[in-house]
């Protein structure tokens, strides 16, 4: 065959493929509603006032510590709920809201819909936090300072301004007159750091034995808007998380022949131990790209994009195993991609000339969510490939379900709606949540969850999650009252309106 044939097949065959390519590129796009942006200059704008800041700052100064699992600063929990109540006199007096303590520290409240056959929605948070040391800050991490126009204190972020922007923008609407049609809960966990055992679940026991059978959707703290972070494209990206990473944390354990280290044996425990520590680390588990919500992220942003990421983000049934391939390169995206191992612990040895009796190592493995806890484990082994090492689940938890992210899904695109009108330039797409909140404990109630955080985020933000230095701009955690503020309103609607198409869209 000649070499002009030959080129001329391979033409025939691409052309239908560029075709493909070049139409997905420009008619690919998702529901965008039009929203009327949040403006300082509207009657209904929440300004942050010398009292809301002072508010936020009084509840970041209390040391609502969570350690492990039960063990929490109970006190200063205690004392928040108090300031709580006296901080928004409307909320708590209201005729429209019952509140009350569950499990003596978190909160519930229920804030009464006129129309019954509307289905209720949960807005949740959580009041506890992770420690910080004082030693490495800028400033007192509990003293809330104020530094170029940065609260710096735990819980900035994670995720007090998620309960104070709740409690600012219900307190506001019901001052003014509001009352909603459809009904809906706000609870505040006291434990999520430690996994909501005593805060969460409790609350969630509370609505089932009053009869809560489904919830529109709940809405908890997740991802945020990131600005500067994702490549392509120049405006921020606002990710909602449509699921949660599972996680399942093994204990492998050798016991093997122990004896004098002048006569050592041929494999010892940690020898042992450590060959499979090794397996593990170097055989990752594979890529799970195009099975989660991350392919469905990178398609909602496709139209955002410059050209050349719009044309690949538009096509992922051609270009996934190049996305996977680039996102594998770095541990922030890896994570998105696949389930990961992290080994967190390796113990062994009783004395300096004594071959140990027995080795022990703890693998953290976060599970994709098109993976299961025994499909992860089953790998394991397979890797592992030595029936000296066993391997035994310390504690697990599946991937949480998909949450629909449609055209006509209401939560999502009340979400996704209530975002821009703060953020109006952002662009908005479903995510995947690589950390746990306490939305395990409520999807009993709902599969539409979708976890957000009103945090805008720049790249050398992200450390200060459970890092040092946490801190949000005053302007921010203005934001996230507004945000609140119009997700209520939203959420209120009946339904979504109606979805306008363009003829010519494909």
């Amino acid at each position: 065959m000649s070499r002009a044939r030959v080129l001329g097949l391979l033409l025939l065959a691409i052309s239908p493929i560029t075709f493909v390519v070049l139409v997905r590129t420009f008619t690919v796009q998702f529901r965008t509603d039009a929203v009327r942006k949040c403006s300082s200059s509207d009657a209904d704008f929440i300004p942050l006032t010398e009292k809301r800041l002072e508010n936020f700052r009084q509840a970041l100064r209390f040391r609502t510590v969570s350690r492990d699992q039960h063990d929490y600063n109970r006190e200063e929990l205690a004392r928040l709920g108090k300031f709580i109540v006296q901080a928004y006199p409307t909320i708590h007096s209201s005729p429209l809201v019952k509140h009350e303590f569950v499990a003596n520290l978190s909160l519930l409240y229920t804030v009464k819909g006129s129309d019954a056959i509307l289905t209720p929605y949960l807005l949740a948070s959580h009041l506890d936090v992770v420690p910080a040391d004082a030693n490495q800050w800028e400033a007192d991490p509990f003293a809330a300072d104020i530094i170029n126009d940065f609260i710096y204190a735990r819980g900035t972020i994670d995720v007090k301004q998620g309960v104070m922007g709740i409690l600012e923008a219900l307190e506001f609407l019901l001052s003014n007159g509001f009352q909603p049609r459809r009904t809906f809960y706000v609870a505040f966990g006291h434990d999520e750091e430690v996994a909501g055992l005593d805060g969460a679940y409790n609350l969630a026991e509370t609505l089932r034995l009053r009869g809560v059978k489904k919830l529109e959707f709940v809405s908890d703290e997740g991802l945020t808007v990131l600005n500067q972070i994702v490549p392509g494209i120049a405006k921020p990206v606002a990710a909602i998380g449509t699921s949660e990473k599972g996680q399942v944390i093994l204990r492998l354990k050798v016991k093997g022949q122990t004896g004098h280290s002048s006569m050592p044996i041929k494999d010892s425990s940690i020898g042992i131990l450590a060959r499979a520590v090794h397996r593990l680390e170097s055989n990752p588990h594979p890529s799970m790209f195009g099975y989660g919500p991350e392919r469905a992220m990178f398609e909602h942003l496709a139209a955002d994009m410059q050209f050349s990421h719009r044309m690949i983000m538009s096509n992922l049934w051609l270009f996934s195993p190049l996305i996977s391939w680039v996102l594998s390169q770095k541990p922030s995206t890896n994570a998105v991609v696949r389930t990961v191992t992290a080994v967190t612990k390796f113990n062994a040895g009783i004395k300096d000339n004594v071959i140990p009796p027995e080795a022990e190592a703890i693998v953290n493995h976060r599970i994709h969510p098109a993976q299961s806890v025994q499909e992860v484990i089953d790998y394991d082994r397979y890797i592992i490939d030595d029936d000296r090492v066993t391997l035994e689940v310390k504690s697990s938890m599946e991937p949480h379900p998909l949450s629909p992210h449609g055209d006509e899904d209401f939560g999502y695109q009340v979400m996704k709606n209530s975002i821009r009108q703060v953020w109006i330039e952002a662009a908005v797409a479903p995510g995947v949540m690589i950390g746990n909140t306490d939305t395990r404990h409520y999807l009993q109630f709902t599969h539409n969850v979708y976890r957000f955080s009103p945090t805008f985020m720049f790249p050398d933000d992200l450390p200060r999650f459970h890092g040092i230095n946490e801190r949000i701009s005053k302007k921010n955690y203005e934001q996230a009252i507004n945000f609140y503020h119009h997700l209520i309103l939203n959420a209120d609607e009946p339904a979504l309106p109606p979805l306008h198409k363009h003829s010519s869209e494909l």
